[in-house]
């Protein structure tokens, strides 16, 4: 099942270490078959509040990309980023090949009947 690293990104001003980090960040998730899936790229918000930047890295599956941000070599990098931007950052799975959730609503219409 894919997975996928998803960053928040608030504004940030250039640095040269936010250089370093975007030209050296591939390598590190590269051997875990990560690949960029979004990478800051202008976006539309319909709901809420969305200040700053989105990055999309997709994964094979959640253990490949727990490897991966528990690397040495990512944890290594990963303060030239923190240094200068503040984001939140989830790893998430994505769902099953199939997926359908009309199965998920029914078994949510059946637990509410059930009580």
């Amino acid at each position: 099942m894919p997975a996928y690293a998803i960053a928040h990104l608030k504004d940030a001003a250039p640095h040269p270490d936010i250089a370093e980090y975007v030209e050296r960040v591939p390598a590190t998730f590269e051997p875990y078959g990560g690949r960029f899936l979004v990478r800051v790229t202008p976006h539309e918000v319909k709901e809420g509040s969305w200040p700053g930047a989105v990055v999309v890295i997709g994964f094979p599956g959640i253990a490949e990309a727990r490897s991966w941000w528990d690397s040495p070599a990512y944890q290594e990098i990963a303060p030239l980023r923190t240094r200068h931007i503040e984001g939140d950052i989830i790893l998430v799975e994505g769902v099953p090949e199939g997926y359908d959730p009309r199965a998920t609503a029914k078994a949510t219409r059946e637990s509410l009947t059930a009580e």
